[in-house]
């Protein structure tokens, strides 16, 4: 829920600032009517005055401005006092920070000013703006109506009466029914709540009724201003985001000496950080900062950015916000552990992903392990030395495995530009290149597995291949700087009709395989546009590339991961579907796939 700091004066602990103060420069004589023999009307009987002396550099005898602001408990009978004479006194508080005012209570030991003036600053001293203007006479004064005649209006004569001649009050309070606010966070609750100094000009002196109860004797020593208390309520400002009690443990950042002094700076709930909680934490920013909602409750929590347990902070970022249907906008900070991404979800170059760890684990990114000699060092993206899903390294030509340590089946001479090929009908010694005989070929049967081979993937999210001791993986994906194919292109009916394709079919290509005599391709087939005498169906099998380049590539290009649509020849008496280089290759497209149907239903005859 929406929080509230609890309520407090803001003078205690603070000093104000005034234009003067009686007794600076030498001692002042001055009187005053006794408080217990005043009357509220003029009368024979307002007694005799009283008169003393004030001087600052006596403490029995100053009225120092501290003196409105101290405990009215513990110090009832303390005041200020300014010097005589003037018409015109500032009284200004100071704070350190912003607070919200509730309401101001000035306690007078002299007669209440005729005219005077509340303001308030938001800017630290650099503007100001009133609060309410007080006057026994409003439209004479300051032109404005009496909210006595006009509720709301800003000024008022209620304040303003001589009478009391001593602890007359004057209060202002910042919420009232002409000022009503439902949601006390909303930023017009902030533009008449909110402040940073305030500040009260005396602009007119008026006279106790009881000097007309007789002859005064030298009358300026009358003629000040005096204030009792000076009290200004009000809370922390916090955006809706903190309550704490002032003094409470955790509350009050810097010591103090002074019980009960109300500090600005917020203890912060709702993930939120600043002195007055305006900000998101710093891992807190995956949707825009807002304040608690003071009308419904709802406390407009920060949440917490995806960052997998890389990175310590994150930004918020309008654009990613947008991008995502204001969804998110956290974008993580100096990603650890190797990691990158506006997440940390993924692995730095060099490094390659850890599948038997978490993405929050530490460890989740390892170093690529590829062999200097072995590995080549332009790859498709030119900053990757591995492949950062599975850490397969990216070999020169006739090199194999997943750290390019060893020359493919049916090549030779492991050295710095990769391995050649054997001078063989088949494989030859990998180090000498001596041929060797009485390799088998294996036999495929239909819907078969092949043997030796490891589990293929079935998941069509994953692009990943996996190894053994007696094969090597390869495509074009894995061989993209040397894998050159001339693709057949889908011409005219007539040429399509002419090739007489035994299948047609869409297929993802699941892993491809060197068997050193031939290559096998294993796919999953998705749709039969067409089949002949071997029969098609949807699943995991095999297809068999004619066109092997000694460069380590199935020509047309196949590349794990993808799907294709494949028109081709096949093998009847051994139930083989071939691909070749007059086989048509293409990516799949939606609209690829229904201009073949077309052709093959109405075109070919």
């Amino acid at each position: 829920r929406a929080c509230n700091p609890p309520v407090g004066n803001l003078a205690t602990g603070r000093t104000p600032v005034t234009t003067s103060t009686c007794g600076q420069n030498s001692t002042e004589l001055y009187c005053f009517y006794p408080e217990q023999s005043l009357l509220h009307h003029i009368s024979p009987g307002c007694g005799q005055p009283r008169c003393t002396k004030c001087n600052a550099n006596q403490p029995d005898n100053s009225h120092l401005p501290a003196d409105m602001t101290d405990d009215f408990f513990a110090n009832p009978i303390s005041w200020w006092q300014s010097a005589q004479g003037v018409h015109r006194e500032e009284i200004q508080l100071d704070f350190e920070t912003e607070f919200y005012l509730t309401h101001v209570i000035a306690v007078f030991k002299s007669p209440r000013p005729a005219a005077m003036v509340l303001e308030r600053s938001q800017d630290y001293g650099e503007t100001w703006r009133p609060y309410k203007y007080f006057s026994v006479n409003c439209t004479a004064t300051f032109g404005l109506q009496d909210d006595l005649v006009e509720e709301g209006s800003m000024c008022t004569s209620r304040y303003s009466d001589a009478v009391p001649c001593t602890r007359g009050e004057v209060i202002y309070r910042a919420l009232s029914p002409a000022n009503k606010i439902e949601d006390p966070y909303s930023p017009e609750a902030q533009d008449l709540l909110k402040l940073t100094n305030l500040r009260l000009l005396l602009l007119k002196r008026q006279e106790c009724p009881c000097h007309g109860s007789g002859l005064v004797e030298k009358p300026q020593r009358f003629a000040h201003y005096a204030i009792y208390d000076l009290i200004i309520r009000g809370s922390c400002f916090c955006n809706g985001h903190a309550e704490e009690s002032p003094g409470s443990v955790g509350f009050l950042k810097e010591p103090s000496s002074c019980v009960g002094i109300v500090h600005g700076k917020c203890v912060c709930r709702h993930n939120t950080a600043g002195d007055h909680c305006e900000k998101c934490a710093p891992l807190y920013n995956d949707q825009p900062w807002k304040p608690g909602d003071g009308k419904t409750g709802a406390p407009n929590e920060c949440r917490k950015c995806r960052c997998h347990n890389h990175a310590e902070s994150c930004h918020f970022d309008l654009s990613v916000w947008l991008a995502s249907g204001k969804h998110s906008g956290g974008v993580c900070d100096n990603c650890k552990h190797n990691t990158e991404g506006h997440r940390c979800q993924r692995c730095k170059p060099g490094f390659y992903r850890d599948r038997g760890k978490p993405m929050s684990s530490p460890e989740a990114c390892k170093p690529c392990a590829c062999q200097p000699m072995g590995s080549a060092n332009t790859t498709f993206s030119s900053s990757w030395r591995c492949h950062p899903r599975t850490g397969f390294c990216y070999c020169k030509p006739g090199v194999a495995g997943p750290s390019c340590d060893r020359c493919l089946v049916g090549y030779w001479g492991f050295g710095e530009n990769g391995c050649q090929p054997c001078d063989c009908a088949r494989d030859c010694d990998q180090r000498t290149g001596t041929c060797l005989n009485g390799e088998p070929f294996f036999n495929i049967p239909i819907g078969g597995r092949i043997p030796d081979l490891v589990q293929t993937l079935t998941n069509e999210s994953e692009e990943e291949w996996k190894w053994n001791d007696h094969e090597q993986g390869f495509s074009a994906l894995r061989h993209p700087e040397k894998c050159v194919c001339k693709e057949k292109v889908l011409g005219s009916v007539s040429d399509f009709c002419q090739m007489k394709y035994a299948y047609v079919i869409k297929a993802r290509i699941l892993s491809a395989h060197d068997k050193g005599t031939h290559a096998e391709v294993v796919v999953k087939v998705k749709k039969v546009l067409k089949s002949g005498k071997v029969k098609i169906a949807r699943s995991n099998r095999s297809i068999y590339p004619e066109s092997w380049t000694n460069r380590g590539c199935t020509c047309p290009i196949l590349n794990p991961g993808t799907d294709y649509l494949i028109a081709g020849q096949e093998d009847s008496r051994t139930g083989k579907l071939l691909v070749n280089m007059n086989s048509l290759v293409k990516p799949w497209k939606a609209y690829l796939g229904k201009q073949v149907s077309d052709i093959l239903r109405t075109g070919c005859k």
